[in-house]
């Protein structure tokens, strides 16, 4: 395995404490990917590299150990590798000798902790682990994800309620806190139909009606975009604001103009207020709705940061 010693244990990526999203433009942002050490490391090759690291638990009184300066040259450490490979008893030796230790929050080349890898690969004992031993998760990849975020966008229950047990400190921040989409933990929850992590972040603070930075969406706009009856239904139920609109100036209801849902266009009509159940004037032309009815994957791609 081609290594290189670390230069800079401590550097950390940035928390809600002292950073917010980069400012600019929207970052490009990939799927979550586990994959920067698998081309590096076949599964023989994996198990001998860490049989030659020497992780011995008997070694408790070194402070520095060889094997948490070794990252491949895509910035992953053995830790990360073991993760990613589910090389379970490998991790736990390592978490366990490095309790509060920083090697725990480096970040490769993609900003994954091991944090991260653990949520993305659903390994919740490791999850568990890494808390208890120190990881960070205000911690934010290259799409401005934390640990939370992910499990948000996989619908990752377990990870979930690990997460949000054992972070009790920084629970409010951690659930607020916007991507560099502009999302927050409510809003994936959301866009991916997660109706029970979308009831647990309500019971846990989230603020129902907090509007996505990119476009002004609430979570009941974004139910809408989806035709998700059961998710409007919830969020009404959860008390969701009706009468909220983004910015373009559109309720919920507006939204289900050209649609197809009628129990969706129902629910929304009888608590939308009767001013506000008809759409702006310049808005309402046909093409003008073809706007609104836009992919998920496309929701934003018209808003630029900086202008």
């Amino acid at each position: 395995m081609d290594v290189h010693r670390v230069s800079n244990h401590g550097q950390m990526d940035y928390n809600f404490d002292n950073m917010g999203p980069k400012q600019g433009k929207v970052l490009p942002c990939q799927e979550d990917r586990f994959d920067s050490g698998l081309d590096s490391l076949k599964e023989d090759e994996l198990v001998s590299d860490f049989e030659e690291m020497r992780v011995d638990p008997r070694d408790h009184s070194q402070e520095s150990e060889p094997w948490r300066s070794a990252v491949t040259e895509d910035g992953d450490t053995p830790l990360h590798l073991a993760i990613i490979h589910e090389a379970t008893e490998h991790a736990l030796q390592m978490i366990k000798l490095s309790h509060h230790h920083p090697f725990l929050n480096i970040h490769n080349h993609q900003r994954q902790t091991a944090l991260h890898l653990a949520v993305i690969t659903e390994q919740p004992l490791l999850v568990e682990k890494l808390l208890k031993a120190g990881c960070d998760p205000r911690l934010a990849d290259n799409c401005g994800n934390t640990a939370l975020h992910i499990a948000c966008k996989r619908g990752s229950l377990a990870c979930f309620g690990l997460i949000t047990q054992n972070c009790q400190r920084y629970l409010t921040s951690m659930v607020s806190f916007p991507n560099y989409n502009g999302h927050n933990c409510l809003h994936l929850a959301s866009i991916n139909g997660y109706i029970s992590l979308v009831e647990n972040l309500v019971r846990l603070g989230a603020d129902i009606n907090t509007q996505e930075q990119c476009s002004g969406r609430t979570a009941l706009h974004l139910a809408v975009d989806l035709q998700n009856p059961a998710l409007v239904r919830c969020l009404l139920d959860l008390g969701a604001d009706v009468n909220c609109m983004n910015y373009g100036g559109f309720t919920a209801y507006h939204l289900t103009y050209g649609r197809t849902n009628e129990v969706i266009r129902c629910q929304l009509f009888e608590k939308t207020a009767q001013e506000l159940r008809e759409l702006p004037e310049s808005e309402s032309d046909e093409s003008d709705m073809e706007e609104l009815d836009l992919s998920e994957d496309e929701l934003y791609d018209d808003i630029k940061f900086g202008k």
